[in-house]
């Protein structure tokens, strides 16, 4: 959904564009989706959630509001020329994706308006200027990259930090800082040394199923796992189905068996390699966002 979104625009992407792209059929896409419009907004929550997922602690590691605002805006900017489409469905597309979309965007843009707005405690005067200012900050940073995005303009999205700073910290600090952000050095790194790692998934030659993934969560919770054990830890009954799913994660060379195997009579003994932490580190936090989007979701109904 986020590669045909950014390649076709969300209003003429339809059901068959994205089983072509992701290879499975129509069936396996109903059981997930309830239709276009439901998979467009996970793969927005996603994009959302791994965007957050590096913003987030860029922000938190610096102490002072200016300083918090520009590592997570370097961040926010090396994300998107990385991951140009998801960039482009999350601050694009979203818009022309209806009511629903819009409705989690406008909670997202809150959360930004709410960053940006304690820029007011930083003010010299003593008076913090009035919320809307904030509103008007967070939309036009939202404008530009939109425009960027728009004209398929994402590399060099970096060189726009130091301006995109200037227009954020003038109401708060005066047109000095504003002067001083501007004119600043060009950004040659992300802030801190906090280098962005590429997405492991990316790197599969295959998809990962649920059962799969089931799988590969077992493991992680019970290194040095049987065959037994990891089926019982991913609810999968069949131990020849168990079997198959082991072998295709040791192919991927997700899992190791550091056993001596059945040839000699002796259990098998699974551990995730280094590649397979890595897969993990990004499928265990996306499993925790659902299972507490579907809480929400129970609650809500």
């Amino acid at each position: 959904m986020t590669d045909v979104a950014a390649e076709r625009g969300a209003r003429n992407v339809t059901v068959a564009h994205v089983i072509a792209r992701s290879g499975v059929s129509r069936r396996t896409f109903y059981e997930i989706f309830t239709d276009r419009d439901d998979c467009f907004l996970q793969a927005f929550s996603d994009g959302v959630s791994r965007i957050a997922q590096e913003v987030v602690p860029a922000y938190e590691w610096e102490q002072r509001w200016r300083d918090a605002v520009r590592s997570a805006l370097a961040v926010l900017l090396g994300f998107v020329e990385d991951e140009p489409a998801v960039g482009r469905l999350v601050i694009v597309e979203v818009l022309g994706a209806g009511p629903e979309a819009l409705e989690c965007r406008r909670r997202v843009v809150d959360s930004l308006v709410r960053i940006v707005d304690r820029g007011g405690r930083e003010t010299k005067t003593g008076r913090e200027p009035p919320a809307l200012i904030a509103e008007g900050v967070v939309g036009a940073v939202l404008s530009v990259l939109h425009a960027r995005l728009s004209a398929q303009q994402s590399q060099g999205l970096m060189d726009l930090l130091n301006p995109l700073m200037s227009i954020i910290v003038f109401p708060y600090l005066g047109r000095h800082a504003a002067d001083k952000e501007l004119n600043g050095p060009a950004p040659l790194r992300e802030p801190n040394g906090l280098k962005r790692r590429p997405d492991p998934l990316r790197d599969l030659e295959m998809r990962l199923t649920y059962r799969t993934v089931q799988v590969l969560m077992a493991v992680a919770a019970s290194p040095g796992a049987s065959n037994r054990t990891v089926a019982n830890g991913a609810g999968v009954a069949d131990q020849g189905q168990i079997s198959k799913l082991l072998t295709r994660l040791q192919k991927l060379g997700l899992i190791e068996n550091t056993g001596r195997g059945s040839t000699r009579g002796e259990p098998n003994v699974w551990t995730l390699t280094a590649k397979g932490w890595e897969v993990q580190s990004v499928i265990a936090p996306r499993r925790e966002r659902s299972k507490l989007a579907r809480q929400v979701d129970d609650v809500h109904h």
